[in-house]
């Protein structure tokens, strides 16, 4: 479950006590940023938009709150550690972080009247922590989500793209996509973010976007059991192109409202490559077709702290496609589930690859 559906779902609290729902009405005079996670994405972004708000004194607070889940790092507090030392050892070891991002370790005091709320954490927090931020952060507040979940249409900016976490902080260049339905609220969000070497393009589309942005986590998987089992980039590239078709057709079946030409972006298929080729569903994935069966175990031994999005996304996708009765129009997709979920073998990927072709 994203942000994006815990704003929307009955029980949860409504889009409209996260973020300005056409635009703010009244601008802040200066732009508070909280960034909603310190993983080794959520500490990246909080050092590109430390730089950014030390450079843009006129429009941003100076200082940047990342709260940080606490934890203890050999004998040491990890807010401390970064605050001291500049650098979050555990989930981003060696690279340098702007001495004006500040780790906090309590929630309401970070997002204490931030007007602008960076959410790039796993999806599996966010029922726990809304209500919190919701009392905390300013009225006039506007979001971001940089989180893999499922997009439901609420209004909230999205920004995904081909980008891994490690490659970014290094500042190698690279792109990324910002989904807006308020194009101020967005062309603000990018210049938060963007720098020489992070590039930003903003399409109105946020439930695309959000979209590719998920699903490629599930077709990584697919190409994961494909390098587990051995077989060549010949092979993989006809699981993405197998698995962009199926993204495509989603999306057109459930969120008839998105762009088709959204896939185009870095948070379609520049993602979908980048991820298909490195990153951590891939990567759990190779090692689950050779062995332990146990993704559990493996999100323990191989991430580090850092959580597996692709198998959950699956799980909420399958009951999507049964409840409308709509799985046999998604081959790749079901068999990536029974799979991950019915033990299914992982060479099934591979024997029944031929009946996955989807056709327009």
């Amino acid at each position: 479950m994203s942000l994006l559906q815990v704003c929307s779902h009955a029980g949860h609290l409504p889009l409209s006590q996260v973020a300005a729902v056409q635009g703010r009405v009244v601008l802040a005079d200066v732009e508070r940023v909280c960034v909603v996670g310190s993983g080794n994405w959520g500490s990246t972004v909080a050092r590109i938009i430390g730089q950014n708000t030390e450079r843009l004194g006129d429009r941003f607070d100076r200082s940047v709150k990342m709260w940080v889940y606490e934890e203890i790092v050999d004998g040491q507090k990890l807010t401390e550690i970064i605050n001291t030392r500049h650098e979050n050892v555990k989930y981003l070891p060696g690279v340098e972080l702007p001495s004006n991002v500040i780790a906090v370790p309590d929630l309401a005091q970070a997002a204490s009247g931030a007007t602008i709320l960076v959410f790039a954490l796993p999806h599996q927090f966010l029922p726990k922590l809304l209500p919190t931020i919701q009392q905390a952060r300013s009225s006039n507040a506007i979001a971001v989500s940089l989180i893999k979940g499922m997009a439901t249409g609420c209004d909230i900016s999205v920004l995904m793209g081909a980008n891994v976490a490690d490659e970014v902080a290094r500042g190698d260049f690279c792109e990324a996509t910002i989904g807006y339905r308020s194009k101020g609220n967005a062309e603000l969000i990018k210049t938060l973010f963007e720098q020489p070497t992070f590039q930003l393009r903003l399409i109105p589309d946020p439930v695309g976007v959000e979209i590719f942005g998920t699903l490629k986590n599930v077709i990584a998987l697919g190409a994961g059991f494909v390098d587990g089992l051995g077989y060549g980039t010949n092979t993989k590239a006809a699981i993405m192109r197998i698995g962009m078709h199926e993204m495509l057709r989603f999306g057109e079946t459930f969120f008839p409202e998105m762009m088709k030409d959204t896939i185009l972006e870095s948070c379609g298929v520049a993602d979908l490559i980048t991820t298909c080729f490195g990153g951590r569903n891939r990567k759990c994935a190779e090692q689950f077709a050779r062995g332990p069966r146990d993704w559990k175990q493996l999100e323990a031994s191989m991430l580090g702290g850092q959580k597996l999005q692709g198998v959950s996304t699956i799980e909420h996708v399958h009951k999507m496609l049964r409840d409308k009765q709509v799985v046999g129009r998604f081959p790749l997709l079901d068999l990536i589930y029974r799979i991950c979920m019915c033990a299914c073998e992982p060479e099934e990927i591979v024997r029944s690859a031929s009946t996955c072709y989807v056709a327009d």
